[in-house]
């Protein structure tokens, strides 16, 4: 596609990347984005990736906006609490880009569900708060073949992951936690969390998204970013693949 002279100028300090360029650039705008949960890592991250010129994002969130989610979920103001996160992000983005397309969708994502729902996108930003859903996007992303960029905060902590299961030497989500996590879900409300977190790990989850859509540096898939931000420390492990695993496994 050949850019506009509005997009040259609005999308210039990634053009002169030359990691990005203006291929890059229109690779990003004819791009689809599927985004699992508008609450405090996918809020920023719709953000950035609009900001990006990322042509259409899908956000599948059944959950509507409570005064308690502003405290992180930037995205949204007072005037929408009780609005579907999913519509009011739409409204965000549609006041910050016209180049970006948000198609809301207001349900909940499940094993049953997953794959209709996910088909079509270039990859996929996961960043629910609970292992059921994380686990049902994995397995779709890895029989659907499309990137998972993988987001979880809690408290003071941070992790990040890049998943392509279908790849014979990269795991899948699942070989990380297994068939069971084995453990019950926490969410936010239960142990708490500082919002500047939700926005850092939202961030870069949106960095790698970006990357998936337009490689440049280190692949990042298989490799566990672990934020702590207590005492600003960073830590990137490798994720080994699981023989065994169910979903991807051989």
């Amino acid at each position: 596609m050949t850019l506009t002279d509005t997009q040259l100028e609005r999308y210039a300090r990634h053009i002169i990347l030359r990691e990005i360029g203006g291929a890059g650039q229109a690779a990003l705008l004819q791009s689809h984005i599927a985004i699992i949960g508008a609450g405090g890592i996918g809020s920023p991250a719709i953000q950035y990736l609009a900001a990006a010129g990322v042509g259409q994002l899908t956000v599948i969130d059944d959950d509507a906006v409570a005064l308690s989610n502003l405290q992180r979920q930037v995205l949204f103001a007072t005037t929408d609490l009780d609005r579907p996160k999913a519509e009011a992000a739409r409204e965000a983005i549609a006041r910050l880009t016209p180049d970006v397309t948000v198609i809301p969708i207001t349900q909940r994502i499940t094993a049953d569900n997953a794959e209709t729902l996910l088909a079509g996108a270039d990859a996929i930003l996961d960043g629910c708060d609970n292992f059921e859903t994380r686990l049902a996007v994995s397995d779709a992303a890895t029989a659907l073949k499309i990137p998972l960029i993988s987001a979880a905060v809690g408290q003071f902590e941070g992790q990040l992951s890049v998943y392509r299961g279908w790849e014979a030497d990269k795991p899948c989500y699942r070989c990380l936690v297994g068939n069971d996590p084995g453990r019950a879900d926490m969410s936010c409300a239960d142990q708490g969390v500082i919002g500047a977190l939700t926005g850092i790990l939202g961030s870069m989850a949106a960095l790698e998204t970006i990357r998936a859509l337009v490689p440049f540096g280190e692949d990042s898939a298989g490799k566990l970013l672990i934020a702590d931000l207590m005492s600003l420390r960073f830590r990137t492990l490798v994720l080994p693949k699981d023989p065994g695993c169910p979903a991807c496994g051989r």
